[in-house]
């Protein structure tokens, strides 16, 4: 999507003839046109020459937005944005108050309550009216903007609010000047009625007043519109300007445009970070609720990655840069939030379809009413001062505001708590959602495995079977082996020195501690070292992988001493979140690759509707397709696995601490990688579609009673008439008013659910449930069907391939492989006790040249691969060994 400033729009007419010019151009696929920000989002390949000259023909400006040379994304985007209309609106006002003062005292305060008059001017009637003309024409002057704007939209056949004020203070203004040319006929002939008469028919400071009050209504207008984007400045405000790069030990302050990847740079304590980066030396704790909206400081270590415009709040870091310039968190978010406001949402095209033809019915219903009154037998004086009221009380600006002040505001709020949507389509469906569907690991879990259960035995004390067991597997890399130095690391467990270490792929682990031999691994290893396990033993082994744990035993010198459980936990957060997506009257299925006993303990602990299990990532997407059968489906997920499943979702959530390829897949980003703010997300769009028709409400109801009014529909039932400095008076207002309940949003508590609605779900847990076993039944029939083609098509290519016919002598001739082939193998591997032995060995093999890919089974010891070529099976082995598992062969 390409982004330019538009200049000259007024109101929601405009926005509809840029973005219906705009959509003409060849090769344009969609334009979306923001009254609110002034800007376009285009996506085509059409040049911006061709662009920015369809603009201009339609009678407004356009410019590319771009950086510039001195100047990064983020100053240019606050320049962008930067309130510029409303101190310009400030001085036109008080310079129209300035001379509207003296001519509402003549005008009224003399003719209404005689308030008294300057010599010159009392009793002379003609003086009045000159007076009056002249005045008047000064405050039109200060206000030509309106007369620019509108006739110049008349002759583009563009028709636009500033059309309706023009051709109301026009109207208003000429009538006075035949009036007034009339009134001196009557003085010339000494006729008194006449001059009184004339006298009551003068409208200059009507003129003088719509502009006034129009201009009032607009510099509120312009002035909460400014608020809208207040998110988004201060986003751009928070981008350092320097950076302090290292030269060997020497220091430099740069501008923070000379940082490239790989320069070290240092921040010192209380300063901003300037670029994303990696710790290379040093520790602290860093505030990144400018990102996350997370208040409390994340300590930063050797090898963690901070980001741009975050505070080092102690330590002194030193750091790499990663990602400089556009390619920042920063400004990625930015870019996200600009980009949602650049887009509409779907309910926006009622309001863009009425005010596509809003201007040109209200400049018909004027003109008829004129008439009407007139044929109805009321003086020229009367029709008109009707038909200037239905001009300048219709408000097309309050139909084209109602949706992307909402838009914008609720998209404001989302970023100051961590939450992005990319578009304003996503922020409006999803508070429609009926079915959350997700991921196990790392968003419902943490994804990383703790000890959850130490159970001594035989008299062995609980701190000393966690001494010797971490004495023990502090020297494995195992993400079990990690969980259990963890827990003793933060239990302030002593370590004892071990010898004789020996790692034993698929069993576990033994060494000499203190002279003694000590061993830990699985039931089945331990079970072959110490005779056996009773029936005790083996009960608590079995409830405890009934809970998705894993056991992991230990012996001293062959005697079962006990057991340690590790699990990948769930999130502290995860039961309250889906407990309140639960309460929303959403249906939450969990999806997960782990085995149904584990994914049912995790299940349970968080609350969830249903499970599907043992789904691979093409059947993850195809469960979202099914579900998507029954009603709006969200799809919330963090790894590389989940992408298709969150791209074929209506709606796709990524945990923000996950991979980029999620994040980029995905419609919405949570930068904590909380649930709870897929509850929250929910909320604010609930809350922003419930502010988008409130002010659609209004903007309908007002236009629908005021212009009645205006015409004089309630004179005879009610004797209602409108004045024309109200009608200007209202309209002027209506904006405001509308851009001001948008603004209520901020007041948006986005995770106080106390208020939540129950929505009406027609989806059924045991239609879903039907569904998701059917889908798992279809997915292994799909892998068998194939696995099967696979070998047939691999057996007929190599007969091809050995017999091919030369076409000269129609003889069989050898032919060598070309072009690049897939092949599948399964190969057997002992010693995978988990999902993350599954990632260790598929990661050892992906290494090798020509595997494409490798899926692992620690239920199965199985491990299938597709390769491009053919590989030693040397080299297959080797892989499997060094990441610390046993070779199996070949299947």
């Amino acid at each position: 999507m390409k982004q330019y400033n538009v200049t000259g729009m007024s109101c929601a007419a405009c926005q509809t003839r840029v973005e219906k010019a705009v959509n003409a151009v060849d090769g344009v696929e969609s334009c979306a046109v923001s009254l609110l920000t002034n800007s376009m989002g285009v996506v085509g390949n059409a040049s911006p020459e061709k662009i920015i000259k369809a603009v201009e023909e339609a009678g407004y400006g356009a410019s590319l937005k771009s950086a510039g040379a001195a100047k990064t994304a983020q100053e240019s985007g606050e320049d962008a944005l930067k309130d510029t209309e409303t101190p310009k609106l400030k001085r036109r006002l008080l310079a129209s108050l300035v001379f509207l003062i003296p001519l509402m005292y003549v005008s009224m305060g003399h003719m209404m309550w005689n308030w008294p008059l300057p010599a010159f001017l009392d009793g002379n009637h003609a003086a009045m009216g000159l007076y009056e003309l002249l005045i008047s024409g000064i405050v039109m002057m200060i206000n030509q903007k309106f007369f620019i704007s509108g006739w110049k939209g008349l002759i583009h056949k563009s028709p636009n609010m500033d059309t309706l004020v023009a051709l109301g203070a026009s109207a208003s203004f000429a009538y006075s000047v035949y009036a007034l040319f009339a009134m001196t006929s009557a003085v010339m002939a000494q006729d008194e009625a006449g001059i009184m008469y004339y006298m009551d028919q003068f409208y200059f400071e009507s003129a003088a007043m719509i502009l006034t009050l129009i201009t009032v209504g607009k510099t509120l207008e312009a002035k909460s519109k400014g608020k809208t984007t207040d998110a988004l400045k201060s986003l751009m405000k928070m981008a350092p300007k320097t950076a302090v790069l290292l030269d060997g030990e020497t220091e430099r302050t740069v501008p923070v445009e000379e940082v490239k990847v790989g320069d070290r740079f240092a921040v010192r304590p209380g300063d901003s970070i300037p670029v994303d980066g990696i710790v290379i030396q040093g520790a602290s704790a860093v505030n990144e609720s400018a990102l996350t909206g997370e208040s409390v400081p994340v300590e930063k270590q050797a090898g963690d990655k901070v980001s741009a415009a975050t505070i080092n709040t102690s330590g002194y870091l030193v750091c790499e840069a990663s990602r400089v310039g556009e390619d920042t968190t920063l400004a990625g978010i930015i870019r996200m939030v600009s980009d949602a406001a650049a887009t509409k949402a779907p309910i926006a095209k009622i309001a863009d379809r009425v005010s596509g033809v809003f201007v040109p019915v209200v400049i018909g219903i004027a003109m008829l009413t004129f008439f009407i009154w007139l044929i109805a037998g009321e003086s020229l004086g009367y029709a008109m001062a009707r038909a200037v009221s239905v001009l300048v009380i219709s408000c097309p600006c309050a139909l084209g505001l109602a949706t992307p002040v909402a838009i914008m505001v609720g998209n404001g709020v989302g970023a100051k708590n961590g939450i992005l949507f990319k578009t304003a389509a996503v922020q409006e469906m999803a508070g429609k959602a009926q079915i959350i569907a997700l991921d196990k690991t790392g968003t419902i879990t943490t994804g990383v495995m703790r000890v959850t259960d130490v159970i001594p035995m035989s008299g062995v004390s609980r701190e000393d079977l966690l001494r010797f067991a971490y004495s023990l597997e502090v020297k494995s890399e195992h993400p079990i082996s990690r969980a259990i130095v963890t827990c003793a690391e933060e239990n302030g467990t002593a370590l004892l020195e071990n010898d004789a270490f020996e790692a034993l792929p698929g069993n576990g682990l033994q060494a000499r501690i203190d002279g003694v031999r000590y061993a830990g691994g699985s039931a089945r290893f331990i079970s072959g070292l110490t005779g056996g396990l009773n029936a005790e033993q083996n009960a608590q082994i079995e409830a405890l992988a009934a809970q998705g744990k894993t056991p992991i035993l230990f012996a001293r010198e062959n005697k079962l001493t006990g057991m340690i459980a590790v699990a990948d936990t769930i999130k502290e957060d995860s039961a309250e979140a889906i407990s309140q997506l639960k309460g929303m009257g959403l249906h939450v299925v969990m999806l997960t690759g782990d085995n149904p006993v584990t994914a049912k303990a995790i299940a349970d602990q968080a609350g969830v509707d249903e499970v599907v299990a043992g789904v691979l990532p093409d059947g993850k997407e195809e469960v979202v397709r099914k579900l998507m059968e029954h009603g709006k489906t969200a799809m919330v997920g963090d790894g590389i696995n989940d992408a298709p499943a969150l791209t074929r979702a209506d709606i796709g959530i990524a945990i923000g601490a996950g991979t980029d390829i999620a994040i980029d897949a995905a419609d919405i980003v949570l930068m904590k990688g909380s649930l709870l703010d897929v509850a929250a997300a929910i909320r604010i769009s609930r809350a922003t579609i419930r502010n988008i028709h409130e002010n659609l409400f209004w903007a309908f109801f007002y236009n629908v009673i005021g212009i009645p009014l205006a015409a004089g529909c309630y004179v005879a039932a009610f004797g209602w008439t409108l004045n024309p400095m109200f009608g200007a008076a209202a309209m002027g207002l209506s904006s405001f008013c509308v851009v001001s309940n948008a603004l209520r949003l901020n007041l948006l508590r986005v995770y106080d659910n106390k208020n939540d609605k129950k929505i009406q779900n027609t989806v059924t847990g045991k239609l879903l449930v039907q569904q998701t076993e059917a889908v798992k039944a279809e997915t292994a029939e799909k892998e068998s069907v194939k696995a099967e083609n696979a070998e047939k098509e691999s057996a007929e290519a190599e007969t091809a391939e050995k017999k091919a016919v030369d076409p000269e002598t129609e003889e069989t001739v050898e032919t060598e492989k070309t072009g690049k082939e897939e092949n599948e193998m399964k190969i057997r591997v002992t010693g995978m006790m988990c999902a993350h032995c599954e990632a260790h060995v598929k990661k050892a093999l992906e290494a090798i040249d020509g595997i494409e890919s490798a899926a692992a089974s620690h239920e199965e010891n199985l491990v299938t691969i597709t390769n491009s070529k053919e590989i030693d099976e040397a080299l297959i082995r080797a892989a499997v060994e060094d990441a610390g598992y046993e070779y199996g062969g070949i299947a």
